[in-house]
């Protein structure tokens, strides 16, 4: 571990104050000592910068899958004042509510393993990669809904069902959005990518229910053992990329304006009752919307497909639960044992609502909100539970998925898509991807092992072990 790094459990780390100059709280983050060997300094470092910033609140927090990000480190969570603090969309990433969903079907696996013909026509009817575009353009009065809406949107178009809003982080939108604040550029590159996955790490999946930790639960969110489900991870696309790129330019100008001062630029933000970091925060809502109702068309193309497929009713595919992981939020939580509202920045952490918490869907308060947690396209996924704990001491938070430990270009330079895709195959998991080197970037062996981040983040006790499902088949973006 980095010098000055002190352990203050067997999972949880403190960067104490001093670390870097000008910290105004501690930094606390959570790893095995197993994890400990490909730990980045560099993102030990971001963390303590983001304990620098105006207004931080108790501390600068990470999860296990932390690496190195834009300004924040991807793990990252910080909340912020209202009063004195700042909006950063270094905290909330370019891929603005990036995040992942899940629904249940009635097929069996014995219908599903080894059927290449269902991944074909998945990756023909969900639209995939950098450039990948719907085949049919949004008008721009039905964008403005889509921003403004986000699920609800898609549901009103017929794209899924009441149900699925409530079974939605936020159900599916957020109110603040402001359709001004976002760009004509941002709104260009939206038109035509409404149902898309997009590229990188984003996936559609076809996942089997291997394990139940907790039936109670797990009864309660609709999962059992042999179910087959699709997970769909995603986000919003250009319009969410382009609005982070608009707005960090005006941020950079709000830190002149309202002399902030951080040693590192890349956390360039205003602060939250700025004219800047209110229409940063209407543009960020807006992009958010999209995500949701973009995921929702892709669920509900699956669904379509599924349907046609397997002679299946609409209806006997519900959602489990859609979880954002790169948005910033208005939140109560206890603060120095005070109720208080701030502004939780998750970048790349996962909301985790422990039991009796708002906006828990209807029937789960008792048991807490689904929290999923994807592995890494050969590896297994995990469905968990909000706990008490995270409400406690992580501001509701918990990670997000495996993190990184190798590049993209070292990925490209060390595996090979085709190998990797043979590999896979061996294991009964069939991939399709536009390109090998899509599949490269993507395999197992280029992020943590996800069973054992989850495992700490279980062991820490800020969620609680569910689920957990392995792949049969994905489609990459």
């Amino acid at each position: 571990m980095l010098d000055g790094v002190l352990q203050k459990g067997t999972y949880e780390w403190e960067v104490p104050i001093g670390f870097v100059p000008g910290m105004r709280v501690p930094g606390r983050f959570f790893l095995s000592e197993h994890l400990e060997s490909i730990l980045e300094s560099g993102a030990i470092h971001q963390l303590a910068h983001v304990a620098t910033m105006p207004g931080i609140v108790k501390n600068s927090l990470a999860m296990p899958d932390i690496h190195l990000g834009y300004g924040f480190p991807i793990g990252g969570v910080a909340a912020f004042s209202l009063d004195e603090g700042v909006i950063s969309p270094g905290g909330v990433g370019f891929d603005i509510n990036c995040g992942v969903r899940l629904f249940t079907t009635p097929v069996p696996e014995r219908s599903v393993a080894g059927r290449r013909e269902l991944i074909e026509d998945l990756f023909k009817t969900i639209p995939t990669g950098v450039g990948g575009k719907s085949q049919s353009k949004l008008s721009p009065q039905a964008l403005d809904a889509m921003m403004t809406k986000g699920a609800r949107w898609a549901v009103e178009q017929g794209a899924g069902v009441e149900r699925d809003l409530d079974r939605c982080e936020e159900n599916g939108y957020m109110k603040q959005a402001n359709i001004s604040a976002v760009s004509s550029h941002a709104k260009q590159r939206g038109y035509s990518q409404g149902g898309t996955l997009g590229s990188g790490n984003h996936f559609l999946e076809i996942q089997i229910v291997r394990e139940i930790f907790d039936s109670k639960a797990a009864n309660a969110f609709g999962i059992s053992k042999g179910q087959v489900c699709c997970m769909i991870h995603c986000g919003s696309r250009g319009l969410g990329h382009q609005s982070c790129t608009d707005h960090l330019k005006i941020m950079e100008g709000a830190m002149r304006k309202y002399k902030i001062s951080l040693a590192d630029r890349q956390l360039a933000c205003a602060p939250l009752d700025s004219p800047e970091g209110r229409d940063y925060f209407g543009a960020m809502a807006a992009s958010a919307n999209y995500a949701w109702a973009n995921r929702q068309l892709i669920t509900h193309a699956a669904r379509r497909l599924f349907a046609r497929t397997f002679r299946i009713e609409y209806e006997e595919m519900p959602l489990v639960y859609d979880v954002a992981h790169n948005v910033a939020k208005m939140e109560e939580h206890t603060v120095d044992g005070k109720k208080q509202t701030v502004c939780v920045h998750r970048k790349g952490a996962t909301r985790a609502f422990g039991p009796g918490s708002p906006d828990i869907p209807p029937g789960l308060g008792e048991i807490g909100q689904p929290v999923i947690i994807p592995g890494s396209m050969g590896t297994s996924s995990y469905i968990l539970c909000g706990t008490q704990g995270a409400m406690d001491r992580t501001f509701g938070s918990t990670c997000h998925g495996a993190g990184r430990i190798m590049s993209r270009t070292s990925a490209k330079r060390q595996l090979s898509g085709k190998d990797v895709t043979a590999r896979l195959l061996q294991k009964g998991i069939i991939v399709r991807a536009h390109s090998e080197n899509a599949i490269a970037d993507e395999a197992p062996e280029v992020y943590k092992p996800s069973d054992e981040v989850v495992q700490v983040v279980h062991s820490a006790g800020i969620s609680r072990l569910v689920a957990r499902l392995s792949p049969l088949g994905v489609i990459k973006g």
